[in-house]
């Protein structure tokens, strides 16, 4: 869920719309004294409500102005409980923070040319493999020259004509070459880092790569073959994990799911009740579109790319992960290079392929912030540094009047020792090194989050879109964490108050005329008609048997409808057999059952959805009497007017 928080939150980086200009912004509502403006207003409806025009009208927009009260009054109460200021969230924001500020900060020049390599790179697919000796970006020198050497050795015996997947076997530091070889199948640009793709794409089809150093380590590509991309395909999937001793029982679900859907019960139905994927339960399995190489299971690509026909599904298949079964939703041919270049524009600015070196980007920002540093107050600092740094419980131990000194200045404003000794108590982690060393990297670390802070305050303070893109990142995380906390987890945990709402709203819960059956299915004719009759006479089926069906689905209740091989038989209690696309199938009906109530079991998704949605109704009553609202009349009705004008 988070990651597609943050994928929705980056991609509304885009233009959105402007406003009419206005010397200042009007408030639309308060929450606990906090005023949401027009301007907030209007840039978040637009951006939510792209190519929509149906959603731009009086009704919408009033309607909005409800929905975004009660998402600000759960960031107020999330802010209140101080979920802004934990270690864990201040990571999260700073990762994605540097993500969100680079099309704001990077080099137009360069954004255009890496724009045109990138697509240029997309056009076709590498096949390659690869032998990794790791080595960490901050690697001592005697490390360095340590990987190098054994990469250089490796190379040269590669050269001289040695298997190059025996080596990366026997050689290869990445855990997957010992059963692949180092093969990586084939992939195209942004699906690997950046200098690992530039060597890859670089060498020529059939050769061997110079040495290249990522942040993994060096690394050696031996590059196969290159061929024309095939683009991108958006798949649905049904997956039955295994590795938890039931292979055997998730093949059958695997199977019993696919003759569900032969026999023509509706995919999201299928895909609902059998699949293991929490992602994509609800949304019928659906996947975002990828190319070769960005899944990076090599038979799940190939299952995908074979289909031909949007609604064609697959037989079931198995990969590391469990048993699949997908079905193609669509074909995406390559852009062409005017579709993909904002998007590519994008994706550039966000990847490393941007970054400049690290020294230089941050000599830059110190100019800008007009960075001094106090060397004494510095190296006083330093030299606190003790072993408890490498065990994460250092605490400091020295003058306490040096806590107020000055360690640097930005803009003229001071950053005093205090500030570090924090930010190294709650980001201190175990590490190996010396402690000098430890407490050095801190100080970095500390310096690039202070001049970013000042460089974020600069952006807000010039550029409106980056300041609304950074306000709703921060606010779209601390919503996530206060609603799990309060709802989510809450509700899903508390059986207790399920039954009871089940209790309170029995009358919700109904189903029309049903009739409990159960069906077997398989392809050898005499095999089915030799366990009809077995079970007419009402005689037990062995499990060595039931192993023999292609799949058998235990007894439930089937609604009209709902079963294509149900609807064939008649709805009367008793055996019945019926064939279907060249399968023959046993319908044994075990009672009719009446429209009436729902089981709690048989109703438990819808329950605890219904559930959820009512403590977050009562939550918010509290909040709102917490906080207070007041909606500013002629604020909604101009932000009214001002997304409905023509």
């Amino acid at each position: 869920m988070r990651g597609i928080l943050v994928l929705l939150l980056l991609s509304s980086m885009v233009a959105t719309g402007q406003q009419s200009p206005r010397t200042k912004p009007v408030v639309v509502f308060t929450v606990d004294g906090k005023p949401v403006t027009s301007d907030e207003f209007i840039w978040l409806y637009r951006k939510n409500n792209q190519n929509k025009a149906g959603e731009f009208t009086d009704k919408k927009v009033s309607d909005y102005v409800d929905l975004l009260v009660n998402f600000k009054l759960k960031v107020t109460e999330a802010v209140h409980r101080g979920l802004d200021t934990t270690a864990g969230f201040e990571r999260e924001f700073a990762t994605y923070r540097d993500d969100l500020k680079r099309p704001f900060v990077a080099s137009h020049d360069d954004v255009n040319r890496l724009v045109k390599e990138a697509y240029e790179r997309m056009q076709r697919e590498i096949s390659a493999s690869h032998i990794l000796i790791n080595l960490k970006p901050d690697a001592a020198p005697a490390d360095t020259l340590a990987a190098w050497n054994r990469i250089v050795a490796i190379r040269a015996r590669a050269m001289a004509g040695e298997d190059f997947q025996q080596l990366a076997k026997a050689y290869s530091e990445d855990p997957s070459a010992k059963s692949n070889g180092g093969d990586l199948g084939y992939f195209t640009a942004f699906q690997m880092v950046y200098p690992f793709e530039s060597a890859a794409f670089n060498t020529v089809p059939g050769s061997l790569s110079q040495i290249v150093r990522t942040r993994f380590g060096y690394h050696l590509i031996k590059v196969y073959s290159a061929r024309p991309a095939s683009g991108e395909v958006e798949v649905s999937h049904i997956m039955i994990r295994t590795g938890r001793g039931n292979d055997d029982q998730a093949r059958n679900r695997a199977f019993e799911a696919y003759e569900q859907l032969k026999a023509g019960r509706s995919w999201e139905e299928v895909c609902k009740e059998y699949t293991e994927d929490p992602n994509t339960k609800d949304a019928g399995g659906r996947l975002r579109p990828f190319g070769h190489g960005a899944v990076g299971v090599a038979s799940f690509e190939d299952a995908a790319f074979g289909l031909q026909q949007p609604g064609e599904w697959s037989d079931p298949f198995q990969t590391p992960f469990g048993w699949h079964i997908v079905r193609l939703e669509r074909k995406i041919p390559l852009p062409t290079f005017e579709e993909a270049e904002s998007g590519l524009r994008r994706r550039v600015s966000r990847d490393e392929r941007l970054q400049i070196s690290k020294s230089l980007r941050l000599a830059q920002q110190k100019r800008q912030a007009a960075f001094s540093e106090n060397e004494s107050s510095k190296s006083r600092v330093l030299q606190l540094a003790d072993t408890m740094l490498l065990k994460a419980k250092w605490k400091y131990t020295g003058d306490p009047q040096l806590l107020g000194s000055t360690l640097f200045t930005l803009q003229g404003r001071t950053i005093p020792v205090s500030d570090f000794v924090r930010y190294v108590v709650r980001n201190q982690q175990p590490g190996s090194g010396t402690p000098v060393s430890q407490l050095t990297r801190l100080y970095d670390q500390f310096v690039e989050h202070a001049l970013g802070a000042e460089e974020d305050l600069q952006l807000m303070a010039q550029n409106p879109e980056y300041r609304n893109v950074m306000n709703e990142y921060r606010e779209g995380i601390l919503l996530f964490e206060i609603m799990e906390k309060e709802i989510w987890n809450k509700a899903s945990a508390d059986s207790v108050g399920q039954r009871s709402y089940y209790e309170q709203h029995r009358a919700q819960y109904q189903a029309g005329d049903r009739i409990r059956s159960r069906i077997f299915s398989t392809a050898d004719k005499a095999f089915f008609q030799s366990m009809i009759r077995k079970i007419q006479a009402g005689d037990s089926i062995s499990a060595a048997e039931v192993r023999k069906f292609r799949s058998v689905i235990s007894y439930r209740a089937y609604q009209k409808g709902e079963s294509k091989v149900i609807d064939q038989v008649p709805w009367a209690i008793g055996v019945h057999q019926t064939e279907r696309d060249g399968n023959y199938y046993i319908v044994q009906h075990e009672k009719l059952l009446p429209p009436g109530p729902m089981t709690f079991d048989e109703a438990r998704a819808k329950i605890i959805s219904d559930y959820q949605d009512s403590m977050e109704k009562t939550w918010l009553e509290t909040l709102r009497k917490k906080y207070g609202v007041k909606v500013n009349t002629k604020g909604k009705k101009y932000v009214i007017s001002q997304l409905t004008a023509k």
